[in-house]
């Protein structure tokens, strides 16, 4: 039996991967900041073949105790970095953990023999910071892909610009280590919408969800977006879990960062779907998805119907 350490597997995006990975017979390391806190994992105890699961606890900044984590694994997923909006110090908030993170990550996991893959959930901001506006020099109907020229603009969100530097940090890796005995394969999922399998209330992701749902703007952004009345890329939580699990499974995607996307939808259209009414327009494909649907054989679910679950 194979074994798959999963930083941040608990999570909303880590705990379906963390589900994914078990239900396919692997063993499965969940890292913990704290392992006393039960409340953060206790959802992921109740899952099927939970007995292959171990809750670890995790330090990504102490290099000894990341090590340890990754040492007997032969899958390494990192979806560990910080989602934060209302940011109030973006040094210490996002930029340290996630850019320091992913360099302590990247050379911990080259020294250690065991690993076969390495799968890293980036962000669509790894591709354009400005999202869910355009990026620069395109309009809100141009399309986006994979072979675009990445965006960063130092007036985007600080998560934004903290997952585009990370990025770039995983690709330089690759390149000054041509001769990795591992494959590194990255996701960049646009804006990720479902039901969490948690009762957690800190996950930004289904917060927003909720934000949407209820018309509700705590913040400047979210204020933003109701203000222009944004298109929003959004693709299913279950569809990035099974895009991690193939991009670890399958082999010769080495180097490869795959858009992960299904339609966009203007903030209002959002709500209305959150609420079990239908939009009323229709959804755009404007972040391109045919690289994951070909090279991971994914299927992206229409997203009304991720909405429309939420809304149960």
């Amino acid at each position: 039996m194979k074994k798959a350490g999963i930083i941040g597997g608990s999570g909303f995006i880590g705990s379906y991967i963390t589900k994914t990975f078990l239900n396919h017979g692997y063993q499965v390391k969940v890292s913990a900041t704290n392992i006393s806190r039960e409340d953060k994992y206790e959802h992921l105890m109740v899952l099927a073949h939970a007995d292959n699961l171990y809750i670890s606890e995790l330090d990504v900044t102490d290099k000894a105790t990341l090590k340890e984590f990754v040492g007997d694994c032969d899958v390494v997923i990192h979806c560990g970095t910080p989602f934060i909006l209302d940011v109030q110090d973006p040094q210490t908030q996002l930029f340290d953990p996630t850019i320091k993170g992913t360099i302590n990550f990247l050379e911990v996991v080259n020294s250690t023999p065991s690993i076969e893959k390495v799968v890293l959930v980036a962000s669509v901001a790894a591709y354009n910071t400005n999202f869910p506006l355009p990026a620069g020099g395109k309009t809100s109907t141009d399309t986006f892909s994979e072979t675009d020229t990445p965006f960063i603009s130092e007036g985007s969100h600080p998560y934004a610009q903290a997952k585009f530097m990370a990025n770039q940090t995983v690709e330089k890796f690759i390149e000054n280590n041509p001769d990795l005995s591992f494959e590194i394969t990255s996701v960049s999922p646009v804006g990720v919408m479902g039901k969490s399998l948690s009762k957690r209330e800190d996950s930004t992701s289904t917060g927003l969800q909720y934000l949407f749902k209820n018309k509700m703007a705590p913040n400047p952004f979210v204020q933003m977006l109701y203000d222009t009345n944004a298109e929003m890329a959004l693709v299913d939580v279950k569809d990035v879990a099974e895009a991690v699990y193939k991009a670890a499974t399958l082999f010769g995607l080495h180097g490869k960062n795959y858009l992960l996307s299904s339609e966009s939808y203007a903030v209002s259209d959002i709500s209305l779907m959150l609420n079990n009414q239908p939009p009323k327009n229709q959804g755009k494909l404007i972040y391109e998805n045919q690289l994951a649907e070909r090279e991971l054989g994914m299927h992206f679910q229409p997203i009304e119907s991720t909405l429309n679950e939420y809304s149960k």
